[in-house]
């Protein structure tokens, strides 16, 4: 950066600014050149009824007036901000996207305020310094991932989400939609997935290892309208959504459902119910023709709902016991020649490969879809550490960098005792701010293969919106930055410049109503005094 400012992420350029300003009041103008609506529409409806702004239309000539221009010379999300006595503010793009960071720029800059739902102080004149801005993203993969099997967000949560995605230039919504604990999507062909999984009798609160329950049913899904209401919104604010449907493993929810689904030769599957604790669930997917089958029903009716180039298909965490001691599973391993039960899981997630392929579509799954022979074409979600990224990237494949080590948001942030369910280790707004996701041991080529990075947000311990608004906040402004802005190496980044700049972000996170954490530790309805949690010691491991 080339001057002092409080933006979050910070930007690649600024210069200035300077005491001269341009003046926004209700006859402030908006004028948007062709491709550029998704961000006028949300000037209008989200900047203009926070500041009483109606931002009538006018030439675009009109002095003082907001201009809004597409710039082929420009990366497609990069963009440039001007704000100029004689002009007013232009806002120019490569792609639409990049116009629409640029407005999430122009919100920030117009203060506090400006992140409300409704004008404070009707009538203000508020004035932005002259400056320039120029800016673009370091990564094109900048996620979140939510799980929301766990514990159900109901829709508007997840709305809000993506609006919180948005202002922080984050531009992929990982959907964890189906696990042990709850199917969360509806599938209008197998009714029973959300009629039967989709609840639970009760739930587990803390770690696994707590006594405590919360004895009443818990659950919710999405309907098919709402989740095209979620993808469609999502568009507007330039976030693509990938879903995911765990596969074979984390699948008791489905199992309950459909009985046949697991290795019924082994247990009995008719007695199983939606999981209500935490762990490694053994009850996995039976590797049949009719599990096949019944999953790609399910994805034909997703990929009706999701036109992400990505669909995640899980494969992390499959206990291979079942398996190993199912005759059924045995014979389908001498049938297809594999040597062991790993390369049986390779096979299934190989065959989703080879059928999502086939659609037009490209699989991503957890680092474990690289036991028993990476699928073809599928990419890695690295989220054991750094080796599996590093181990994909090198063979070919593109990777999003999400350790568990650096960017799991529900570890615990401090060491403190009052930290609500403290889970695994401790990982600080400053140990977010140095997590560097391209690794060391990749060089040239092989970079090019790291697509971004991904915070994860598993809500096992997050019972509400605003328990997953504290975990999440302030480390996903931290995050965001190190995903957009083109930062130096972890021991050189100034984290007193970003601690400054977050003393400001707050102010915006409070007009939001996030429940973030504060930096001097838990206000006192945010801790859960007497709930286990989870503490690990020592350093983690950063492999």
């Amino acid at each position: 950066m080339t001057a002092l400012t409080d933006l979050i992420p910070a930007p690649r350029a600024v210069e200035g600014p300077r005491r001269c300003e341009v003046l926004f009041d209700r006859e402030t103008a908006l004028w948007a050149a062709p491709g550029t609506g998704t961000t006028e529409r949300w000037l209008r409806s989200t900047v203009g009824a926070a500041l009483g702004l109606p931002f009538p239309s006018g030439p675009e000539d009109r002095p003082g007036s907001v201009r809004l221009y597409l710039d082929d010379a420009l990366e497609p999300e990069a963009y440039r901000l001007s704000v100029v006595a004689d002009r007013g503010v232009e806002i120019r793009g490569g792609s639409a996207a990049g116009v629409f960071w640029g407005a999430q720029t122009l919100r920030q800059l117009l203060g506090p305020e400006a992140f409300r739902h409704a004008p404070v102080r009707p009538g203000t004149t508020l004035g932005i310094p002259h400056q320039i801005i120029e800016d673009a993203p370091r990564f094109r993969w900048r996620g979140l991932m939510l799980d929301v099997a766990r514990h159900f967000m109901p829709k508007e949560g997840v709305l809000r989400y993506l609006d919180l995605m948005a202002a922080h230039k984050l531009n992929v919504f990982h959907f964890h939609l189906t696990d042990d604990q709850g199917w969360r999507i509806e599938i209008r062909r197998y009714p029973k997935l959300t009629e039967v999984g989709s609840w639970r009798a009760r739930t587990k609160f803390g770690h696994r290892a707590s006594p405590l329950w919360e004895e009443k049913p818990h659950g919710g899904y999405y309907t098919q309208d709402d989740i095209r209401e979620i993808v469609a919104y999502a568009a507007e604010r330039h976030i693509t959504v990938v879903p995911e449907i765990d596969v074979p493993g984390h699948s008791q929810a489905a199992i309950a459902a459909y009985p046949e689904l697991g290795n019924t030769d082994v247990i009995d599957t008719t007695a199983l119910t939606v999981w209500d604790t935490w762990g490694i669930n053994p009850n996995v997917l039976a590797p049949t023709d009719n599990t096949l089958r019944f999953y790609e029903g399910v994805f034909e009716e997703v990929l009706e709902l999701f036109p992400s180039e990505f669909i995640h298909v899980g494969g992390d965490e499959c206990p291979k016991d079942q398996w190993k001691q199912s005759p059924s599973a045995q014979a389908r391993i001498r049938e297809l020649g594999l040597a062991d039960e790993d390369e049986l899981q390779s096979w299934f997630v190989g065959h989703f490969d080879k059928w999502l392929s086939a659609r037009g579509r490209r699989l991503i799954g957890w680092d474990e879809i690289l036991e028993g022979g990476l699928a073809d074409g599928a990419a890695v979600s690295s989220w054991r550490g750094y080796a599996g990224g590093v181990a994909a990237a090198r063979a070919g494949h593109d990777v999003v960098m999400c350790p568990e080590q650096q960017v799991y948001l529900d570890h615990r942030q401090s060491a403190g005792a009052d930290e609500p369910v403290p889970i695994g280790y401790v990982r600080t707004l400053e140990d977010v701010y140095r997590f560097e996701p391209v690794p060391p041991q990749l060089g040239g080529e092989q970079t090019r293969h790291v697509l971004g990075a991904q915070a994860n947000v598993w809500t096992e311990v997050m019972e509400d919106q605003s328990r997953v608004d504290y975990q999440v906040f302030p480390r996903l402004a931290a995050f965001a930055e190190v995903a957009w802005s083109a930062l130096p190496a972890p021991a050189e980044r100034d984290f007193e410049d970003f601690e400054r700049r977050m003393a400001v972000h707050h102010r915006r996170l409070d007009a939001l109503g996030v429940a973030y954490r504060p930096p001097a530790g838990p206000r006192p309805w945010q801790r859960r005094p007497g709930v286990l949690g989870r503490p690990i010691d020592g350093p983690p491991p950063n492999k």
